[in-house]
């Protein structure tokens, strides 16, 4: 089972704990064998589900949206995603070099292209700009894409 993730970035320390539990409990549900994480590696549920991913036994795929991606993200986030990167199977690319919002909603595409389903970590809002949780969500409810989302219980952002 292929299954991509896309969520919000900048979650407070107690929805982060929240949101790990969540994303725990979804790899838990599949067979550790035939799971498959395919995800951008942004800080927050990127990496997370990526950790929890191969923590469990399955596999990850990378999607870059941009080769200057990695630089504007946190730099705290670096570490994180340069050893996340290192222990992908593949990786995939969308061609383009700076990191715009288009950039990373082309990336979206291509990771939902690859998946079965799309866990969301996201409150249900609209997205704050182009290319945010609401507008993957929105792309992968209208290529046929199951979405799932993942979102603590009066938890906000």
């Amino acid at each position: 089972m292929r299954v991509g993730i896309t969520g919000h970035r900048g979650l407070s320390a107690e929805v982060e704990e929240r949101v790990r539990v969540l994303l725990a409990e979804a790899v838990a549900a599949y067979g550790p064998g035939e799971l498959v994480a395919v995800s951008c590696i942004a800080d927050g549920p990127d990496a997370w589900f990526a950790e929890a991913v191969l923590n469990a036994g399955g596999r990850l795929e990378v999607v870059i949206p941009a080769t200057e991606y990695r630089e504007n993200l946190p730099e705290w986030h670096h570490a994180v995603y340069d050893a996340l990167i290192s222990r992908a199977a593949d990786v995939h690319e969308t061609g383009m070099t700076e990191s715009t919002s288009e950039a990373h909603q082309a990336g979206s595409e291509i990771l939902v292209g690859l998946v079965d389903e799309l866990l969301a970590v996201w409150d249900g809002k609209p997205a704050w700009a182009y290319g945010g949780t609401a507008d993957v969500v929105a792309y992968a409810e209208r290529t046929g894409v199951p979405v799932r989302v993942l979102w603590p219980e009066g938890a906000s952002r």
